[in-house]
Parts: C-alpha cells; structure tokens; sequence
C-alpha cells in the first residue's frame, strides 16, 4: 500500500530496513564470502594458515548460532540508500536512516565507534556529524544498503593520483598497499580497487567496489589479487598462499592529465547486507 512518501510510516520503514540489515550484517557474512574462506582453507598448504582459516569460520559459525556480531569491531555504518523515482530525497529521509543506525547499536548491540575526530568524544550511538556515511543512488525501489567498516582494515586504504602514463603502476601499487598493511589488516582481505574519477571520488569508487560480489574476478582484477596473494602475507600475517579473497575493481572517467586510484582495504570479516524498505 503506497502511502504519501513524507509520511512517518514511510521513515519508520527506512529506520527498521536500516536496523534489520546492520542486524543481518553483523550477524552473517555474505554466502559468497564463506565460500571463498572455505575454498582457500581446502586449498592452503600451510599447516598455520589452514588453522587461522580453520579458526575464522568457526568464529562465523558461532556467530551465527549464538546471533551475536562477527568481530568486536562492529565497524561504523556506511549505507547506500537506493530511492526511485517518486520518492523525494529529504532530511527526514537520512534522519530515518540514522535513527536505525542508532536502534541497531542499541538492540544488536554495537560497539559506539564514531567519535569526534580531534576531540575524540564519542557520541555513543554511532551516528554524529557525517555519520552515518549515506552514499544516495537512483534506483527501482527503496533500498537500504549497509557496509559496516571496522578500522583495521580502513585504516590500512591507501589513494595515490598517478600521472596517464603511469598506468603500468597499478599493479604495483596495490600489491605495495597490502604490503605495507601486513597482518594489521586482519587477512585474508578483499580489496576494493577505485580507478578514475576525482581525488574524492575515487575513494567511494573504491568503498562501492566492496558490495560487488566476490565470487568471480574479471582478468584484470585475478591480476591484481595474484599480485597481492604472491607477497605470501597470508591469513592474519602468519604466512600462506591466500593473502586476499578477491580483488574488485569500479572505474569512472577521468580529467586526460589524472589517474587517480584508491585501494579501500576490507578484513575477511566482509560484512553486507540489503534490506527494500516496504511500508
């Protein structure tokens, strides 16, 4: 039953869409991402690597029985609100969204995360300003989208502006981030790879890579995560041949004289989830 789109039944959907999905996230990984644990716990050589592997989905497995979140990092919210044609975008509609968020860190529960970044206070409800990260996108339904994002991996993204004729550098570049970010990521990782676009655009292109999903690569991207896998960093930095799970890539157009790229890094722990808000 449609109803005017203002309406508070309408936000109230968007709150319980929000919550519900940042439940669903927390709780259980993407089918997809399990089975690409699974694949490189059957394929590690390394006895240790086969364990931490071993390790990682009986904590998913636990998680799921017990209905509690993945990791103790239950991350800050990012969402991608989805709205059709008809459906105003508005402040209420992104207040909708945050008051889920804030009934997700009450009801799940999740850790408060989201602090002042120079006084370091912290809201204790993981919204505050520009928090919840809202990405809007057009679309055919009402949709609430949810990348919950833990710091250990994020902190290890890396953007670089190469110049047109440094495109061979890409490769190179992404392997050295992963390189740089050894165990601290929590591997096996996937990696959202942004190429093109703007300074600022590049690092959502590579943030949106994430919500791609994993189980198949094109040419370029079995490139890149070859590349990354060869560094033999293994499961949580203690050796072994998978390194990353996938490796995703998201390209724009961009000015003749730029070649931005940004390497969003994502721990195992590769949370999403969707929700359609129906009211």
């Amino acid at each position: 039953m449609m109803l005017p789109p203002s309406g508070e039944e309408l936000l109230a959907a968007v709150s319980d869409a929000t919550c519900q999905a940042l439940r669903e996230a927390e709780i259980r990984l993407p089918p997809d991402v399990i089975a690409a644990l699974r694949h490189a716990a059957e394929n590690e050589t390394s006895d240790i690597a086969r364990e931490e592997l071993g390790r990682i989905l009986e904590n998913i497995s636990l998680a799921g029985r017990l209905g509690v979140p993945i990791c103790q990092d239950t991350g800050v919210p990012v969402v991608y609100l989805t709205i059709p044609p008809g459906i105003p975008l508005t402040a209420g509609l992104l207040e909708a969204v945050a008051d889920g968020v804030r009934k997700a860190t009450h009801d799940i529960p999740l850790r408060p995360n989201a602090v002042h970044p120079l006084k370091r206070q912290n809201s204790g409800d993981n919204t505050g300003p520009g928090m919840p990260a809202i990405h809007i996108r057009p679309g055919d339904r009402l949709e609430v989208t949810v990348l919950p994002k833990g710091a250990g991996a994020e902190n290890m993204s890396r953007l670089v502006m190469l110049l047109p004729t440094q495109k061979d550098q890409i490769t190179r570049f992404v392997a050295e981030t992963m390189l740089v970010a050894g165990g601290k990521a929590c591997p096996p990782v996937i990696l959202g790879v942004g190429i093109g676009g703007t300074f600022d655009g590049v690092a959502a292109l590579a943030k949106e890579a994430l919500l791609e999903p994993i189980d198949r690569m094109d040419p370029f991207e079995h490139e890149l995560c070859d590349a990354v896998n060869a560094l033999g960093i293994g499961p949580m930095g203690l050796g072994g041949k998978t390194t990353a799970l996938a490796v995703k890539v998201k390209t724009a157009s961009c000015h003749t004289a730029s070649l931005p790229v940004a390497v969003n890094v994502q721990c195992w722990a590769a949370r999403r989830a969707k929700r359609e808000v129906v009211w």
